[in-house]
């Protein structure tokens, strides 16, 4: 199949550092290549990739110096492009919200559009109902909630490459872990109580957004000016493999409707379990009691730090290989191509494509 991945261009494609959504288009884009598509992804041009280039800007805009930059119109100039190279694709995949929805009604049925964020905001029910046509895929069936009048297609959950981290040789590991970002919603405050409580070390790799520096200044600065809690800052996927796989366990701490988690199975890929709070997606990516627990307290955390030792690492990397790889993820979706160009193939039959 001839297939367009339209990714974000805040982030390299994957992203130097923190960043979840170009991490997945990187990844399927790959994927699809392997399986023998022409596969064609707009991005930022530093992006490392097997499919077929286009450059939509100079540097993601993230990590972009300039003082001065607009990402409409980054996108409004990407979303033109597309459009002019509409007629050479048999799927156009977008991972950009409904920002394209006004400009590609023509052929909303030749598209795919993947939500990747949470979707219990005021105005999108209303933007939804205007354009009914577009195919959505959610990333966990839990994300939908908000939105059930959607033109829902399938669930499809994320993917990683299971040689992008390898479980590290054994070690003492006598820490926890958190990874990701530092928001009122991520609750790395939790975290720190948590990790305080049951005695053991925490390490902190995350980011602080420009929204958040006011939260991190007067919230969780003072909360890791002390012994044990050790803030690392944003760290990449290189460094990821040894900061996860020496772990005790990832604390997942969230108190919001988190649509997926790419964290969790970046852990379960270094064979590292996850102690997560229930809420969003999380009871649909951790299998409690096999590759870590899902609690709803800090006492029942701490209970679950207690049984650590009961899981089989080696047992957690290999439901990772099963559920969730990028080729599981490309088979899931390439089914939804075929099956919305009406390319099914008929030696080869349709894939389940809800998630497990």
């Amino acid at each position: 199949m001839r297939i367009a991945q339209i990714a974000p261009l805040y982030e390299a494609v994957p992203p130097a550092l923190y960043g979840g959504t170009e991490r997945i288009v990187a990844h399927l884009a790959d994927a699809l290549v392997e399986l023998g598509h022409d596969v064609t992804l707009f991005a930022s041009r530093e992006a490392r990739t097997k499919a077929t280039l286009v450059p939509m800007r100079d540097q993601a805009i993230r990590l972009d110096p300039s003082p001065l930059k607009s990402d409409l119109a980054a996108h409004l100039s990407m979303l033109h492009e597309v459009r002019r190279r509409e007629d050479l694709f048999d799927i156009l995949h977008f991972h950009i919200d409904l920002l394209h929805f006004p400009f590609f009604e023509h052929l909303a049925e030749r598209t795919v559009t993947t939500l990747h964020g949470r979707l219990d905001l005021k105005d999108l029910p209303a933007a939804y109902r205007r354009w009914p046509r577009y195919p959505l895929v959610s990333i966990s069936e839990q994300q939908r909630e908000p939105l059930p009048f959607g033109n829902w297609t399938a669930t499809i959950q994320h993917g990683l490459p299971p040689d992008l981290y390898q479980p590290p040789e054994p070690s003492q590991r006598g820490y926890l872990a958190f990874l990701g970002r530092i928001s009122p919603e991520k609750r790395p405050d939790r975290a720190i109580a948590l990790a305080r409580r049951a005695g053991l070390p925490l390490r902190i790799a995350a980011k602080v957004d420009a929204v958040d520096r006011a939260y991190f200044r007067e919230t969780i600065a003072p909360l890791i000016d002390q012994p044990g809690i050790d803030f690392i800052g944003e760290i990449s996927d290189a460094q990821k493999a040894d900061f996860l796989g020496n772990a005790r366990a990832l604390l997942f701490p969230i108190d919001w409707p988190e649509p997926f988690g790419l964290v969790m199975i970046e852990a379960m890929a270094c064979g590292t379990p996850v102690i997560a709070w229930k809420g969003g997606a999380v009871t649909e990516v951790v299998d409690h009691g096999a590759t870590g627990f899902v609690v709803a307290s800090e006492d029942e955390a701490i209970d679950a730090v207690r049984r650590l030792d009961m899981l089989d690492r080696r047992a957690i990397r290999r439901v990772f290989e099963r559920r969730f790889s990028s080729q599981a993820m490309a088979g899931k979706y390439l089914a939804l191509y075929q099956r919305l160009a009406g390319q099914d193939d008929l030696d080869h039959p349709i894939m389940q494509i809800a998630g497990e």
